[in-house]
Parts: C-alpha cells; sequence; structure tokens
C-alpha cells in the first residue's frame, strides 16, 4: 500500500479509535482485512461531523464554506481527480474496493449540510428525511463490506440499524444539541407531553429532567427500540466473520438506552455510557455466539 493511502487509513483509525469506542471496540471483532474500510467510513461521517459541530469559533458561514469545499474535494476523487487531503484517500480506495453506491455519500453530505441550517423538525416524518442520508445510508455503505448473504434482503435491516444508531444518539444527547442550538426530538412529540424548547432549556441548566421531560424520553426510547426489532433480522443474513461485530454493536448501542432507562430517563444529569466491564462481556458474547443467531431484540429491564 502506498504510504499516502497507508497514513489516511491510519488517520481513520485514530478518529474511530478516539470518538466511536463503542463501535470501534465493535470493529475489532471484523477480521482484520474489513476493518480498515469500516475505519475509512467512520473516519469520512466523523470528518465531515468535526467541520459542522466541532468548530464553534466559525460562522455558520464559514463552516459552510469549509463543508462545501471537503465535499468538492471527495467528489472531484471520486471522478478521479488527485486528491490533497490526510483522510479520503482511504475513503476513495475503500468505495473503489467495495464498489459502494455513491449516491449514499452525496445524501450524508446533503444532510451534514442541512445541520448548519436547519436546528429543529416538525414530526418524526421530517426528521426520518434527514436521517435517511445521516444514518440510514450508514447502514447501507457498511453492507457490501459485511458480505450478506442476499444483499438485496439486508438492505432495509442495515438501513434500520443506522437509524437506531443514531436515534439513540440524538436521545442521549439532547442536552448536547441544545447546545448547538439543535432540537432534534420532533416538535410534535414536544407537544404530546407538554414539552417546550425553554423546559429543556431549563433542564439542561439544572442537570436534571422534570416528569414531563423524562415522559418525553421514555417515549423517544421505546421508539429507537422498534427500529433495532427491524434491525435485529438482519444480522444473522451477513457474512459469518461479519456477525460478531455487528451484533456487538447492536447490543453496545441499545446498551445505551439500558443505561437511560437506569437513570429513569432523566438524560441531563449525566451522559448515558455503558460501564466498561459491560461493554466488554458484550462483545466477549457477541464474538462466541454462533453465526445465523438471532438477535434477542432488546427491551426495557424493567
Amino acid at each position: 500500500m502506498e504510504p499516502g493511502l497507508a497514513a489516511a487509513y491510519a488517520r481513520c483509525r485514530e478518529l474511530h479509535r478516539r470518538h466511536g469506542r463503542s463501535y470501534y471496540l465493535a470493529t475489532r471483532l471484523l477480521p482484520a482485512g474489513k476493518r480498515r474500510h469500516v475505519h475509512a467510513l467512520y473516519g469520512f461521517t466523523r470528518y465531515a461531523d468535526e467541520i459542522v459541530d466541532r468548530t464553534d469559533s466559525r460562522s455558520p458561514a464559514e463552516r459552510s464554506r469549509r463543508l462545501r469545499e471537503w465535499s468538492d474535494r471527495f467528489l472531484a476523487g471520486l471522478d478521479g481527480a488527485p486528491v490533497d487531503d490526510p483522510l479520503l484517500p482511504a475513503v476513495l480506495h475503500t468505495i473503489v474496493a467495495f464498489d459502494l453506491d455513491r449516491g449514499d455519500f452525496a445524501a450524508f453530505l446533503t444532510s451534514m449540510a442541512m445541520d448548519l441550517d436547519v436546528s429543529s423538525y416538525a414530526d418524526y416524518p421530517q426528521l426520518l428525511s434527514y436521517m435517511e442520508g445521516s444514518a440510514a445510508v450508514i447502514g447501507t455503505m457498511m453492507l457490501p463490506i459485511l458480505d450478506p448473504v442476499d444483499p438485496a434482503l439486508a438492505r432495509e435491516p442495515a438501513r434500520q440499524l443506522g437509524l437506531a444508531f443514531q436515534l439513540t444518539n440524538m436521545i442521549r444527547d439532547v442536552a448536547e444539541d441544545l447546545h448547538r442550538g439543535r432540537v432534534y426530538l420532533p416538535q410534535t412529540d414536544l407537544g404530546l407531553f407538554g414539552v417546550t424548547r425553554a423546559d429543556l432549556d431549563r433542564a439542561a441548566a439544572a442537570r436534571w429532567a422534570g416528569p414531563a421531560v423524562r415522559a418525553l424520553i421514555e417515549y423517544e426510547v421505546g421508539r429507537a427500540r422498534t427500529h433495532y426489532a427491524a434491525a435485529a433480522p438482519g444480522i444473522p443474513m451477513l457474512a459469518d466473520t461479519s456477525q460478531p461485530c455487528i451484533r456487538a454493536a447492536y447490543h453496545l448501542y441499545a446498551g445505551i438506552l439500558d443505561e437511560i432507562e437506569r437513570a429513569g430517563y432523566d438524560v441531563f444529569t449525566r451522559r448515558a455510557v455503558v460501564p466498561g466491564r459491560r461493554r466488554l462481556r458484550m462483545a466477549a458474547r457477541s464474538l462466541f455466539t454462533p453465526a445465523g443467531t438471532p438477535v434477542a431484540v432488546p427491551v426495557p429491564e424493567g
């Protein structure tokens, strides 16, 4: 492998290791030859997120310009132009290696641009439209790397898993997103429980959620679990060597919902994380689960 390409893969791996602990742990269960490609996809999506969300000192217009310029470099690279970038050669190489759908990447970049302009969503269908590009397509990007027996049949569960993961993150990170001026939870859902944006702001300031906000979060956790249920049948469809990774990721992310439940659906007092020992147990259990075993759909632990 050329030094520049190897360095780009290493950069993606480091981004994954630093920012995606649960997913990175799950990825270690993949065969070595596949890991770097998953790191490349993570690095691509994470770097776009960094431009949008991790440069708070820059104006929205400046962040928009940077995202557009980086997207243009990526699209030019897809067309065969030389790319001077520390990260993009890895994802471009992965796209070619697995003949990934370029439309998925365009949809993802469109959703990232929305984060610079859209701060709330009226209802769940509107949020799903955003998540189609920001989450569902990540599931379909991954699918060729995971080598399903029937790609057409596995596609919808893969989409659902992407949606499940992102909705889990949105529920956990309500306070963090408020700080960025965004409320991803649909306005119709807030209204259903009599919750206003001001109520969420007060909960974030007090680091404590009242009954109405907790009821809202419980409702969203239930919605996330419907996506996990729809995703579960897809895992046994994957290649035997891919199943432990995705099985582990499935349970690790669903475990975040368990932690939110244990906290009484208060996502403001502390950030919900799965304890390290529990994460390792989940990963080990996934590694030694026989291929083809149906996935147990997560349910409230009570």
